[in-house]
């Protein structure tokens, strides 16, 4: 293949998931008069998803093996003075690796949903929205510019409110789709504000023309303060990754976002939408190399959210949430990477999470289906003689997560807790131990829900809430339609447009992280996409000189404290919930005060609604009856014409029509004016 790309090739990415989104749309759905039958309408949404990812396959190998790249604009919008506002493509290592990633999970969802949402009534409606979300996170990592970076970043947003809030009927869904939309509002505001400073002082929204000037704007100074006019720059844009990439404290939206359908789990909360924070933040890294403040910031941000997210996963009983809470986890780690100066560590933890988040996610609705739609683990177990192939790949993944060498997850994990060892950066001697502190916590509460959902003793005949599901309040028609109507009958392994895409994604989940490592912390394939600074901030050059291959890490990986922290926490979970399963409840009854911390989730959603929005709503009270009411409609509006009213109540006596009155007037007048002269002339 020629070293350059097609403009026309690349152009259909994103466009074929967009006409798939809208011919089942319009006419799929009772909106253009649901012309399309069942079959039509996942078949051709499918068939656009599989065309974008096999040219994204075809990019990434042009891009890796004959140096393929490109960067050009392909629809001029307008110009506003000197400032381009423009639609256009760039392709290197970092964004052929993203194509792929979202294709391929958005392929498997697509396909996942075929037998998950078989009886639902929305279902082509739904198909529509994931394949316009695969256009919309399509066209967000394939930008070269940021107003189509934004384009995307506001596309994914909206569309996410959409999915989850899929089952409009159900009231929980509404609130958790509107709180995250609002949520990720306050994020998107410091998000525009860093674009806003970058167009305003580098006169470009280009990301080569602005990392052109990148020199430039280090030495400047924002206006009125001491501050480096980057560091206000760079804190901005990540205000807007802690938003989209659920870190804290603005990572109250994604466990709540659960309450939509679990294909949307897996498509938003693995491979996409969360991990768009981290990749606009490793595009962005020649601005963020300027800044140690903004870096640090960042470290520390993304070490709070990977330990103290992680324990709210201990707790959680709803299968969804345990996964929920790990990817708020894992995308600390990955921010943490981000602030360790370690970008390309943190893109490929971004791509082996994906593959092993997403199976654990569709791992967990074949579980939903299997239990006839009951999510709470406390009763399920022995589920693995029934489920053989979701509990293989489950396990499969559970392995991945939690570092286990020579799997997926093990490699980028590891390299992020060596890199941040590595740093020398402010925040990351309390980075280091928290993810260090992580790995046990994570290994423990995945494990805990493996051994609760998969071993022990069968505990689904004895679930007090025969009907707690996944599909709200209209749940029953999706029991009836598999084939079960009690909660009394046997799990059963799920049907094969279920169960293949768990196959299929747990082979990269094993293999792909060992394959890749080289190539994308070591070797050339993120050269040109991403920049380091290595003699500010040397932990890529260090781990570079430490690293031996693939194998070699692995092997001495056996003896490191990481892999030593999770097999004692799958030891302990294993203790607790199969060999003495009265510890936990007496582990609650003790620790009762930090237990009700943990349950109320450090009191956020508390403060936010409590205070936060209160405050809100009382400042907007006050705004609307001072402001509105009193000064713009009472002083300002209704004010003038009652004045002017006033004015004409008293100027209308004096036309009292009577012909002496205003013959006195004139006397008068004339006697007005003969004195004021006479009197100032003399």
């Amino acid at each position: 293949m020629s070293a350059t790309l097609s403009a026309s090739m690349l152009l259909a990415v994103p466009l074929a998931p967009l006409v798939g989104a809208t011919l089942a749309g319009l006419f799929g759905t009772k909106f253009g008069g649901d012309h399309l039958g069942r079959k039509v309408t996942h078949s051709l949404t499918i068939l656009g998803v599989l065309v974008a990812f096999i040219i994204s396959a075809m990019t990434l190998k042009s891009v890796v093996v004959d140096g393929a790249r490109f960067n050009a604009t392909l629809y001029e919008w307008m110009i506003v003075g000197g400032l381009k506002m423009e639609v256009g493509f760039l392709v290197d290592g970092l964004t052929a690796m993203m194509m792929c990633v979202v294709t391929f999970v958005s392929l498997m969802v697509h396909i996942y949903t075929i037998g998950y949402m078989e009886e639902d009534e929305g279902y082509n409606r739904f198909f529509a929205y994931i394949s316009l979300f695969t256009f919309s996170m399509l066209m967000l990592v394939m930008s070269n510019n940021m107003l189509q970076l934004f384009f995307g970043w506001e596309a994914v947003g909206l569309v996410s409110y959409l999915l989850i809030g899929f089952w409009y009927n159900k009231p929980t869904a509404i609130f958790a789709n509107m709180k995250a939309f609002l949520v990720n509002r306050v994020g998107d505001f410091g998000f525009i504000l860093g674009i806003g400073l970058i167009a305003a002082y580098a006169g470009t929204l280009n990301y080569g023309e602005a990392f052109a000037k990148a020199n430039t704007l280090a030495g400047i100074t924002f206006p009125g303060t001491e501050w480096m006019l980057v560091t206000v720059i760079c804190i901005c844009l990540f205000i807007g990754a802690m938003g989209k990439s659920a870190q804290f404290p603005l990572h109250v939206w994604l466990p709540d976002s659960m309450e939509g359908p679990t294909p949307i789990s897996a498509l938003i909360h693995a491979a996409t939408m969360v991990t768009a924070g981290i990749f606009m933040v490793a595009r962005m890294s020649p601005l963020f190399e300027l800044s140690d403040t903004a870096l640090s910031f960042i470290m520390v941000i993304g070490a709070i959210t990977a330990l103290f997210m992680g324990f709210l996963g201990i707790i959680q009983n709803d299968i969804k949430r345990v996964v929920a809470y790990s990817t708020l986890s894992q995308l600390g780690y990955m921010t943490v990477a981000l602030g360790a100066s370690a970008y390309s560590v943190a893109v490929f933890h971004l791509m082996t999470h994906a593959f092993f988040k997403a199976l654990l996610f569709l791992g967990a609705g074949s579980v939903i289906i299997g239990m006839h739609h009951n999510q709470d683990i406390r009763w399920m177990g022995g589920v693995r003689k029934y489920m053989p192939i979701t509990w293989i790949t489950s396990l499969l993944g559970s392995l991945a997560l939690i570092g286990t060498p020579f799997f997926s997850g093990f490699y980028s994990k590891d390299s992020i807790i060596e890199a941040v060892h590595e740093s020398h950066l402010w925040g990351s001697s309390f980075a280091y131990f928290a993810v260090l502190a992580g790995v046990f916590v994570t290994a423990f509460y995945s494990f805990r829900m493996y051994f609760l959902v998969f071993h022990g003793k069968e505990r689904y005949d004895q679930n007090p809430d025969a009907h707690h599901d996944d599909h709200g309040h209209d749940a029953h028609d999706a029991h009836d339609a598999h084939g079960h109507d009690s909660h009394a009958h046997k799990p059963h392994e799920s049907p094969l447009v279920v169960w293949l895409p768990l196959v299929l994604l747990a082979i990269p989940s094993v293999i792909i992280g060992f394959f890749t490592i080289d190539a994308m912390l070591y070797g050339d394939f993120l050269k040109d996409a991403i920049s380091f600074n290595l003699d500010k901030h040397p932990a890529m050059r260090e781990m570079a000189e430490a690293f031996h291959g693939p194998v070699a890490m692995a092997i001495h990986g056996l003896s490191t404290a990481p892999f030593w922290l999770a097999v004692a926490g799958v030891a302990l979970s294993y203790y607790m919930y199969m060999i003495n399963p009265a510890l936990p409840a007496a582990i609650k009854r003790g620790f009762g005060p930090v237990y009700r911390l943990l349950e109320n989730k450090y009191y956020l959603d508390w403060i936010n609604e409590n205070i936060v929005a209160r405050g809100a709503r009382a400042l907007g009270t006050a705004f609307w009856k001072g402001g509105d009411q009193a000064v713009i409609d009472g002083a300002i509006v209704n004010g003038s014409w009652r004045t002017i009213g006033r004015i004409a109540g008293l100027v209308r006596r004096a036309q009292s029509g009577f012909i002496y009155h205003y013959a006195m007037a004139m006397l008068l007048g004339i006697f007005v004016l003969l004195t004021y002269f006479v009197w100032f002339n003399k």
